[in-house]
């Protein structure tokens, strides 16, 4: 806090408190200052301001031994130099008091003061006077400069965290060289299947990999570059690109080879697959976090694609939509804002329903009419299908129990209700249909569960078990989009499938396309000698009808007959036909 532009201490200070001559003899009011000094605990002094220059009048102890100090350090800093600035900075302004905080390199680091000034009677010449101090703040700004290191810094792997990470960037960006062509990227990094890791080893072999990981990614920079933790399993690397994309595909390539060798972990020989996305700046006044998060959008369509992703324009919207959707159908499965659309299924022999699909549809208040593809996905991302699955079950059960009042009787139709892989997967399956039948007091054989190939070869002996226990509640169970999946044909007659139903883009092009035609009698010859039914979906005119009732084919959908219908006009239209109609 000291500068060589304060004249030496004048005579005022040769008491020997501060340890300065003084052959002058103190006034009454000199003593009265001194002892107001020495009563400070912190470095204090009087300080005159004439002609443009800053004197002493007198200083405490503590000051005098600064005033030594700086003596020892003749024409110290600039940024020492700061203090006189405020301060004449300050009489001039014509302020009451003034506050600021100075900081210098001492013989252990930097060192920090809290310094305040006040304006004091003038003197008995009529000299303006001015009360300064200086509070040593060194200890706590240490203090809280290592508590902001450990609130922006990963404690596991000492890299920066989410935020230290933007901080960093901000620094960078700021602070560097940077070329008119150069721009910025980001380089999201997901180790996949990182939660098996912690399932099997243990958290502390979890752990061991991040550290692992972390270093390996390090020793792929380049100087410059900012590597973090920006999540559980997550690591993002910030670099300058003086040559775009290449640059970065370069620093793709050398992280792949930083991570092929296998990590030894608990005696294991553990390979670490990631997916990669990467997001480049549109030009160095673009925000980093926009970029952060676009490199996330594209890291997160890696991890289906298996490849190293390039952000697009649009994934950040489609992305920024897909919040959208899971936070308003979290909404919407909570207050009722979904309902069930009910699709006919018509017996091809007789022209008789006998029965519906049920299908989901929502109308947002905000987002409009979103599709099932679309918010079905998302409620699979984020783990909502499953509320979104026995919300369906239930209101289909309750469905038919209203129709059953209305006609006064049971109604000789069943209801179809679609199954998630992932939904199965997560919820007691079994428990769900049971609940709903029982609620709704309905019997078992008017509900049948649809479910796709792949939920059947994700887990073939969980399925297995489910699946009998669904038959033990007396319902039928229908595979859904045969043909479209890998399940194996020896296991079908080892599963309780009732029913197998054709996918609509082997039906609708049957006429035209020879091939297609071949696969669907392929399907019906395959389900009849397993003595399995038969449903083709996508009937959309009488010609296809017509053929698919000449092959055998037991039931039938598709815009011939109708489309989805909500529940009254589903009733409706099956009172409208319950009298024999034909194809």
């Amino acid at each position: 806090m000291e500068s060589t532009s304060v004249r030496p201490l004048p005579a005022a200070m040769a008491h020997s408190d501060t340890g300065c001559e003084d052959d002058s003899v103190r006034s009454a009011a000199s003593d009265q200052i001194e002892a107001l000094l020495a009563a400070l605990p912190q470095s204090a002094a009087v300080l005159s301001f004439q002609d443009g220059e800053l004197s002493i009048v007198a200083g405490n102890a503590r000051f005098g031994e600064a005033v030594r100090m700086h003596r020892l350090k003749p024409g110290g800093p600039l940024a020492e130099s700061f203090w006189i600035d405020r301060i004449q900075a300050y009489i001039e302004s014509g302020s009451d008091t003034c506050f600021f905080e100075t900081r210098r390199e001492g013989k252990l680091g930097p060192e920090y003061h809290m310094c305040t000034i006040g304006r004091l009677p003038p003197d008995e010449t009529g000299q303006p006077l001015y009360l300064f101090t200086a509070t040593d703040r060194t200890n706590e700004r240490t203090i809280e400069k290592n508590l902001r290191r450990e609130l922006l810094s990963d404690g596991l792997t000492a890299l920066p965290n989410r935020t230290g990470f933007g901080e960093e960037i901000d620094d960078r960006l700021k602070n560097s060289a940077w070329p008119d062509t150069a721009q910025f990227g980001i380089i999201a990094i997901d180790l996949s299947r990182f939660s098996r890791v912690n399932e099997s080893l243990g958290p502390m072999a979890g752990d061991e990999l991040l550290i692992t990981v972390a270093k390996r990614l390090k020793s792929s920079l380049r100087q410059g570059d900012v590597l973090a933790r920006i999540g559980g399993n997550d690591f993002a690397i910030f670099a300058r690109l003086n040559n775009g994309l290449s640059d970065a595909l370069h620093i793709v390539q050398r992280i792949q080879e930083a991570l092929g060798s296998p990590i030894r972990l608990s005696g294991l020989q553990i390979r670490v697959d990631c997916a990669i996305g990467c997001a480049l700046s549109l030009s160095l006044d673009e925000d980093p976090d926009d970029v952060v998060r676009k490199a996330q959008a594209a890291v997160k369509i890696a991890k289906r694609s298996g490849k190293v992703e390039i952000y697009r324009n649009g994934v950040l919207k489609e992305a920024q939509r897909r919040f959208s959707i899971e936070s308003r159908l979290r909404d919407a499965l909570s207050q009722g804002g979904l309902s069930l659309a009910y699709q006919p299924l018509i017996h091809l022999q007789t022209g008789e329903i006998t029965g519906f699909e049920a299908l989901a549809r929502w109308n947002d208040a905000e987002l409009g009419n979103v599709p099932p593809t679309e918010f079905i996905a998302v409620a699979e991302e984020s783990g909502l299908i499953t509320s979104l699955g026995r919300w369906a079950a239930y209101e289909a059960a309750q469905a038919m129990s209203r129709w059953d009042a209305k006609y006064g009787q049971p109604l000789p139709v069943s209801v179809n209700v679609n199954l998630s892989a992932i939904q199965i997967a997560r919820d007691d399956v079994e428990s769900m249909f049971e609940e709903a039948l029982r609620y709704a007091g309905i019997a078992g054989q008017r509900m049948t569960a649809e479910l796709t190939e792949s939920a059947i070869v994700a887990d073939p002996d969980k399925a297995r078990k489910w699946l009998f226990a669904l038959k033990d509640l007396d319902m039928s169970i229908a595979m859904d989009d045969f043909g479209t999946g890998f399940s194996n044909l020896a296991s079908l007659h080892t599963l309780p499938i009732d029913i197998l139903k054709i996918d609509r883009s082997f039906v609708s092009s049957m006429l035209e396309d020879r091939d297609k035609a071949v696969i669907v009698r392929t399907i019906l010859s395959l389900a009849e000698s397993l003595n399995l039914k038969v449903t083709a979906e996508g009937i959309e005119n009488q010609a296809l009808a017509l053929q698919l009732q000449n092959l055998g084919c037991w039931q039938g959908q598709g815009y011939y007959f109708a489309k989805p219908m909500n529940e009254a006009d589903a009733f409706d239209y099956w009172r409208a036909r319950w009298n024999f109609e034909t194809i």
